[in-house]
């Protein structure tokens, strides 16, 4: 009988790690509460943008996995592996409800000899301090009994260059027999296991890979301002500093960061930090810029309009926070949207992974980007750099464009680069 895993939370982390445990030969069960979900599952249609229908109808055409909503499942389960949400509270805090409610109901259902592993990006300290004290009331002795272990997910949506498989895999235990059972678990689904002494260790590690990433976009926003107004092409000069063979890697500015994860688990650190009284000020100074790139990019855009045209209209380009994803998380083009409409002007959007939106109360659809409809507005935003359009139709068909990525080549009139 095929060893069962037991996944909790099948979002953007939980059913591309199902799917491919799955695939590595382990039975698996899918656990959400979130009706949306187990009802597309049952239709056989894809909620992300990383699956097609026909996967997913693969994947749960299969006899060797399930979903359900019903935490009892876990109890023929070797291993669970925790994939629930941590978001920040009032943009501040770390909101470990979502962990602490999934333990909560998973509690009654443990059984002697198996494993729980938490995948959520979070701070350092959270497996030992709050997942091993709440997996404890459960009567069972960690590292004798019960095993539990931390590897921070490395997903990237819409990557095409690596598998899920083929990223190196972090894993650790809060015993070392903890850590071998996890390694035992996850060596067959990933190329490539890194063992680290401790869940701190790992915790620290994703928390280190997306705070880098944040100070270095974050620099490369205000290195982009500062090219701006001394008239030199940013990109032009990234381009010629990346062919330096050492000591420079390319970071590139944009309209603001977003995601659930470099804008986010810099702040767990921030925080994290604080608690013991120490400060955070590239954390700081980095979020301060990242936060106010939005505002910048709607100044350009006014800057870059015809004084004549009073009341604008515009048309942004992609609302999803990266390229070839349907996910909405922490997008800076949504405050960008809602800051044009406070402006008065008025405002659509084109995103082929976004059929309609709620903001600011109102119902937004997205428009098609044919040449009539383009010619209507008075300036097109990129916003994000979406594969699936063509930017030579929007120089051809479009007044204004302003560019924060960099989607468009070649030098035209009314064409604005960041």
């Amino acid at each position: 009988m095929a060893t069962k895993v037991a996944v909790i939370g099948l979002g953007y982390v939980g059913l591309p790690l199902a799917s491919l445990f799955h695939k590595s030969g382990y039975d698996v069960v899918g656990i959400d509460v979130d009706p949306r979900k187990i009802k597309s599952l049952d239709k056989g249609e894809s909620y992300l943008s990383d699956f097609t229908d026909k996967e997913i109808k693969k994947l749960t055409s299969s006899k060797r996995f399930s979903y359900t909503t019903d935490f009892q499942s876990i109890q023929t389960a070797s291993a669970i592996i925790l994939c629930v949400p941590t978001p920040l509270k009032d943009h501040q805090y770390p909101d470990l409800s979502y962990l602490e409610s999934a333990t909560h109901a998973l509690l009654p259902f443990l059984k002697k000899g198996q494993l729980v592993v938490l995948e959520s990006s979070t701070f350092p300290g959270t497996t030992e301090e709050v997942l091993v004290p709440l997996l404890q009331k459960s009567g069972l002795i960690i590292g004798e009994d019960l095993y539990i272990g931390y590897s921070p997910e490395r997903i990237d949506p819409g990557n095409k260059d690596f598998t899920l498989a083929e990223i190196p895999k972090v894993v650790s235990g809060v015993t070392d027999r903890c850590r071998e059972k996890t390694v035992s678990i996850y060596e067959k689904a990933f190329h490539k296991l890194v063992p680290v002494d401790s869940p701190r260790i790992a915790e620290m590690t994703k928390i280190l890979e997306n705070t880098q990433r944040l100070v270095n976009i974050s620099f490369m926003n205000e290195m982009s301002q500062v090219c701006h107004q001394l008239g030199i092409d940013i990109w032009q000069v990234i381009t010629a500093a990346s062919t330096k063979p050492y000591g420079f890697t390319s970071y590139f500015p944009g309209p603001g960061i977003g995601g659930h994860c470099i804008p986010v688990d810099p702040l767990y650190l921030k925080w994290k930090a604080n608690q013991e009284n120490l400060d955070t000020p590239f954390i700081d100074l980095a979020k301060q810029v990242n936060d106010a790139q939005p505002s910048y990019i709607v100044s350009r855009l006014e800057k870059a309009l015809s004084k004549e045209v009073k009341n604008p209209s515009i048309l942004l380009i992609g609302l999803t926070y990266k390229k070839d994803v349907n996910d909405v998380r922490e997008s800076v083009s949504i405050p960008i949207m809602e800051q044009i409409i406070d402006r008065g002007w008025s405002v659509d959007y084109h995103d082929p992974f976004m059929e309609d939106i709620l903001v600011k109360d109102k119902q937004f659809k997205g428009v098609q980007l044919e040449p009539d409809i383009l010619a209507n507005y008075d300036a097109v935003l990129i916003l994000t750099d979406h594969s699936h359009i063509d930017y030579n139709h929007l120089v051809e068909h479009s007044k204004l464009i302003v560019d924060t990525r960099n989607c468009i080549k070649g030098h035209y009139p009314h064409v604005i680069r960041l």
